[in-house]
């Protein structure tokens, strides 16, 4: 369980120090083209590096080099040191708000009035789960997704693709294989708040606002942390389970909450739609057993970050995230022995809907119908259609007969023919 500790100081300031290089370097650059156009000082700097700085150090007091040097070299050193003293001195507030909720204040939620419990099941609903069977079964063919990563362990596998729409944030699926994993753990292990920080290193803080006991629908509020040169990314997410047999298909979302109003910092992610299916699936073992649990999610989120420079952050950091993932599910596997007891996530994790079959065979028949009305509409098109090169090949031989003089030619002696004949 040494994986799960705290971060140290240590390991704190790699982390800044690391993600100030880039910052350090892109500064070097502008201050390198900058002092380009004029040449004294470039001249002056290069003697300045020659000498291993100490031109820095014995420049004369109205040059301003040195000056200029250590002003930089004290604002990193602020920088630094602000980002490490607000970390440290916010760790214990932190740990103590991402703690569990207490039982009273979920319970008030859950009495809540008839109106109120209403309004939160109205927060998810069938209409964004058919949104999930579009994008993982019924429309997933009809996507243009480009593989990303194909790895495995020799506990899990992963392979995960990405879909760049004209309009709004990529968008990205995967398939997650667990061996030696139920999908009723899985299911848990997604769901429980309270065990997330130990293997999610971006959770800062969570608190569950509203809980419906009838259809299992929770308002969940998270922030997350970001890199220092970045605010961090607050969260209003309304989620809920649906199940059919062993088959759980569980839809996450964005949705807005006026109770809770929005702030400058941290940065709301308003956009934000991450759902899966979770399904017990035969082990590569080869023996024929379903000990494998397979997670197919669906995700994207608008994080108000460029999407070349997110598409790269996310395709740097992915599989580390997975392999945290793994790790996680095996420390909450060890965890929930027999007989422990659950977090009120995970309880709420077991408040299920009955799918409604029909509405997957309905999702998938339009599909099919939209499927079948394209090709029938190309089809006619084909038939109907002109053909537009043979319509250009025509003109060319009429235009190359008028010019020869063939054609008239041909016209006269079919002209002298019938003549003939009378």
């Amino acid at each position: 369980m040494d994986f799960f500790k705290k971060p140290s100081v240590t390991e704190t300031f790699v982390d800044v120090l690391l993600c100030a290089v880039p910052i350090w370097l892109a500064v070097m650059i502008g201050l390198l083209i900058g002092w380009s156009w004029r040449p004294r000082w470039t001249g002056l700097i290069y003697l300045g590096f020659r000498s291993k700085l100490r031109f820095l150090w014995t420049a004369p007091p109205g040059f301003g080099a040195r000056r200029l040097w250590l002003a930089f070299t004290a604002l990193s050193a602020f920088s630094v040191c602000r980002t490490l003293w607000s970390r440290l001195g916010s760790s214990g507030k932190k740990s103590e708000a991402s703690g569990p909720a207490p039982v009273e204040e979920i319970e008030t939620f859950s009495r809540g009035s008839d109106k109120n419990r209403e309004k939160i099941q109205d927060v998810v609903t069938e209409k964004d789960l058919e949104h999930l069977l579009h994008l993982l079964e019924a429309g997933n063919a009809n996507i243009e997704w480009q593989a990303m990563m194909d790895k495995s362990t020799p506990n899990m596998s992963y392979q995960a693709w990405r879909h760049e729409p004209e309009t709004g944030p990529v968008v990205y699926r995967s398939r997650t294989v667990f061996e030696d994993a139920s999908p009723e753990i899985v299911r848990d292990f997604f769901w429980d708040d309270e065990f997330r920080p130990k293997w999610d290193p971006m959770l800062a803080y969570f608190k569950t606002l509203e809980e419906d006991s009838k259809t299992g629908t929770t308002i969940v509020h998270w922030i997350k942390k970001f890199p220092f040169f970045c605010s961090d990314r607050e969260y209003i997410i309304g989620r809920r389970i649906w199940e059919s047999g062993k088959k759980y298909y569980a839809v996450t979302k964005g949705v807005p909450y006026s109770d809770l109003p929005k702030r400058v910092k941290p940065r709301r992610v308003e956009l934000y739609f991450s759902s899966w299916i979770i399904k017990a699936v035969e082990s590569r073992k080869g023996d024929g057993q379903m000990s494998a649990c397979e997670v197919s999610l669906v995700h994207y989120e608008d994080m108000g970050i460029p999407k070349d420079v997110a598409k790269l952050g996310v395709r740097h950091g992915m599989w580390g995230a997975v392999k945290k993932l793994n790790s996680g599910l095996r420390a909450y596997q060890t965890a929930r022995k027999p007989g422990s007891t659950l977090s009120r996530s995970a309880q709420s994790a077991r408040i299920t809907t009955k799918l409604n079959l029909d509405l997957v065979e309905t999702s998938r028949g339009e599909e099919e119908e939209r499927g079948r009305a394209v090709e029938n509409a190309r089809k006619q098109k084909e038939q109907f259609g002109v053909d537009w090169k043979w319509i250009v090949v025509g003109g060319v031989a009429l235009a190359c007969g008028l010019h020869s003089s063939a054609i008239g030619k041909a016209l006269m002696v079919g002209a002298g023919q019938r003549l003939a004949r009378r």
